[in-house]
C-alpha cells in the first residue's frame, strides 16, 4: 500500500483522531515532512488538495481527503478486520450519531468558549454564557448515558470513543477545570479512561487536566507608524486691515410738529363769570326758576366757554 501522508500539526487534536484510528486499524499514516502552519498550508501546491487551506488533509493514492472526521473514517475502513465502525448496521449509525454529537455539541461549544479567550476570536460575555450553558447541556447528556456505559457503542473502542475523547481533550486541557467536570463524574471517568488506553497514549502523550480557566486576552490594535508633518515657518501675522471709524453724525432734532387749532378758540371770549353764577345758584332758596335760572346752559366738550339761552 503507498504511503498515506498526513498534512497538519502534530499536536493538533484532529491529527489526533485520525492517529490513534490508524493505530487501531494497523495503518501507516506519516506526517508530510517540514509542514509549518501558517506557511505550508498557503502554497499553491497546498492550496491545490485543499482550496480553503485548512488542515489536516490526508494524502492517499486516490487522491485527498480533508475534513478530521472523514479521514478518520478512511483511515478506519481501509482494513475491515476492525471493530471501529461496529459489527451491526445498528452500531453503525450509534457510531455516526455519537460523532456528530461530540463534533457540534462538545467540540463546538468547547471552541466558542476556549478561542475567544486566547485571542482566536472577539470576546462577547453573552455569547461565552451562551456556550457553557450549551456545553453544559451536551455533557449532562453524555454523563447520563456513561452512566450505564463504558464506551458510547458497544463493549469496545469505537470510531466515535475516538473522536469524542480527542473533542474533549482540548477542553481538560485548555479549560474545562476540575470544579467544572466534577459535576459530569461519569464523563471524567470515561475520558481519564481512554485518554490512559495504551493507542491513545502513544499519539497524545500524558494529559494534565487544566488548573485555570485562561483569562481574556485583551485585543491589541498594531501600531501605525506616525506621519511626520512638514514644518511650517512662523510668519509673522498679518493683522486684518481695519476699516476707520465712521464719525457719528449727530441725530438731527425734528423740529416740533404745530398743533391743530381748535374753532373754538376762535370764539370771543364769554362775557359770562362762572363763580359768580354758582354763588347765585347755591344761596337762591326761593323763586329758583326766576332769580337762579334765567336760561339752559349748555356746555359743549372741551369747550372753554358757556352758551346762554335766555327764555
Amino acid at each position: 500500500m503507498a504511503p498515506l501522508i498526513l498534512h497538519g500539526g502534530k499536536t493538533n487534536k484532529n491529527s489526533y483522531k485520525t492517529l490513534i484510528a490508524a493505530e487501531y486499524a494497523g495503518v501507516q499514516v506519516d506526517f508530510a515532512p517540514n509542514f509549518e502552519m501558517g506557511v505550508s498550508n498557503k502554497t499553491p501546491e497546498f492550496l491545490k488538495i485543499n482550496p480553503i487551506g485548512k488542515v489536516p488533509v490526508l494524502e492517499t493514492p486516490d487522491g485527498p481527503v480533508f475534513e478530521s472526521n472523514a479521514i478518520a473514517r478512511y483511515v478506519t475502513q481501509l482494513k475491515g478486520d476492525n471493530t471501529l465502525y461496529g459489527s451491526s448496521l445498528i452500531e453503525h449509525a450509534h457510531i455516526e450519531q455519537w460523532i456528530d454529537f461530540s463534533s457540534l455539541e462538545i467540540d463546538a461549544n468547547i471552541i466558542k468558549w476556549y478561542a475567544p479567550r486566547v485571542g482566536r476570536g472577539p470576546y462577547l460575555p453573552p455569547a461565552e454564557e451562551a456556550a457553557i450553558s450549551a456545553l453544559k447541556r451536551a455533557l449532562a447528556a453524555l454523563n447520563t448515558h456513561l452512566a450505564s456505559n463504558t464506551y458510547l457503542v458497544g463493549h469496545s473502542v469505537t470510531l466515535a470513543d475516538i473522536i469524542m475523547t480527542c473533542n474533549l481533550y482540548l477542553g481538560f486541557a485548555n479549560i474545562l477545570v476540575k470544579c467544572f467536570t466534577s459535576e459530569f463524574p461519569h464523563v471524567e471517568r470515561y475520558f481519564w479512561t481512554l485518554v490512559n488506553q495504551p493507542n491513545f497514549r502513544k499519539i497524545i502523550g500524558q494529559v494534565k487536566q487544566a488548573e485555570t480557566i485562561p483569562p481574556v486576552q485583551s485585543a491589541k490594535k498594531p501600531s501605525q507608524p506616525k506621519e511626520s508633518k512638514p514644518k511650517v515657518k512662523n510668519e509673522p501675522k498679518k493683522e486684518a486691515n481695519k476699516e476707520p471709524e465712521k464719525p457719528k453724525e449727530e441725530a438731527e432734532e425734528e423740529a416740533p410738529k404745530p398743533k391743530a387749532k381748535n374753532p373754538l378758540d376762535l370764539l370771543p371770549p364769554s362775557p359770562m363769570i362762572l363763580d359768580e353764577w354758582k354763588r347765585l345758584y347755591s344761596n337762591t332758596k326761593t323763586n329758583f326758576r326766576e332769580v337762579a335760572i334765567k336760561g339752559i346752559v349748555f356746555v359743549a366738550p372741551r369747550a372753554r366757554c358757556f352758551t346762554c339761552f335766555l327764555n
